[in-house]
């Protein structure tokens, strides 16, 4: 008996890397595949960069487009029906003529930690958004209040810069200064600023990859007892908290699983300090869970569940964790 050869692609378009995953219809993972970022607003190569995702990972899979019975997509930045022709174009590949269906990656997020049971789904990484599933299956974000929590990597890398070019350092910020200086290749403060004064770098994307890859340097100072780290962490860290319960009251239950997805949520510094503050929330009971799944597998339990038209079964999900790529 031939084995079944039907696929569905998951992705996960984000900022900085774009992960494709395929399965059977079963859930057994066949391939997986790393590529640049899908945001159009962050890089010129995104449509491109998503597509060679997709056929990498099918012909890893040793599938063929003919093969794919559906597609399910989160992509950073698609906060809007503006942003539809953008996001459909990452996924328009000659032949691949399954059904397809693309949302904003927090809502992979969401499907691969809480498995679309209701609860909240916590993002910052590269882009930070809040994602509240009810118990009917609708979202809220904190987008739709026109909230914003600035926790994502490119605003604590400016925040820190502007505080130190600002002078609002101490003695406790000397090893992240001295990191500072390195990155931006300059030996005093004096020659950062004069880089400030002139905008750093020309083109906006380079210069938000640029501010984002510092980022890790500020949690770690966090940490360590830097004020500067802190003072900016901790501002973000609030608006996290006043994101998560912005969205909260559109549960209804009194106790509410709240699942963090995100290099920068998941910092130490920042692991240890929201949970706190959520533990005073005024609106409901927070229950801090670690996610089921990675976002991409999120995406492939969307389109799994849109093609079967089943709900998510043990045994797909049993399947799923065997894979190495589908664990957080």
């Amino acid at each position: 008996m031939l084995e079944n050869q039907e696929v569905v692609i998951g992705v996960d378009g984000g900022g900085t890397h774009t992960r494709v995953m395929i399965s059977s219809l079963d859930g057994r993972v066949l391939s997986y595949v790393e590529s640049g970022a899908a945001w159009v607003h962050k890089d010129l190569q995104a449509t491109h960069n998503v597509k060679q995702g997709i056929q990498e990972a099918l012909q890893a899979a040793d599938r063929t487009l003919d093969d794919v019975s559906g597609l399910a997509a989160g992509i950073a930045g698609y906060d809007s029906e503006e942003d539809l022709e953008w996001v459909k174009a990452l996924t328009d590949l000659e032949g691949l003529n399954c059904p397809k269906w693309h949302y904003n990656d927090a809502v992979a997020a969401h499907y691969g930690a809480l498995l679309t049971k209701p609860g909240i789904v916590a993002l910052s990484g590269t882009g930070s958004i809040i994602v509240a599933l009810k118990e009917d299956g609708q979202l809220i974000r904190n987008y739709d209040f026109h909230h914003y929590t600035r926790s994502g990597a490119r605003f604590l890398a400016y925040d820190a810069v502007y505080e130190v070019l600002a002078g609002h350092t101490d003695g406790t910020d000397q090893e992240l200064i001295e990191e500072m200086l390195r990155h931006w290749d300059v030996s005093t403060v004096q020659e950062l600023w004069l880089l400030g004064q002139r905008g750093f770098t020309p083109d906006r994307r380079d210069r938000d990859r640029k501010f984002e890859r510092f980022t890790p340097f500020i949690t770690e100072a966090a940490s360590k007892g830097s004020s500067l780290a802190g003072r900016v962490s901790d501002r973000a860290i609030y608006q996290l908290k006043v994101g998560i319960e912005l969205v909260a009251p559109y549960l209804t239950s009194d106790t509410v699983p709240v699942a963090f997805i995100g290099s920068v949520i998941n910092s130490s510094y920042f692991k240890d300090k929201l949970p706190v503050l959520l533990s005073n929330g005024r609106n409901k009971v927070f229950s801090i869970v670690e996610p089921r799944f990675t976002p991409v597998t999120g995406s492939v339990l969307y389109a799994i569940s849109r093609v079967s038209g089943d709900g998510i079964q043990e045994r797909l999900l049993c399947n799923l964790e065997k894979s190495v790529h589908t664990r957080p």
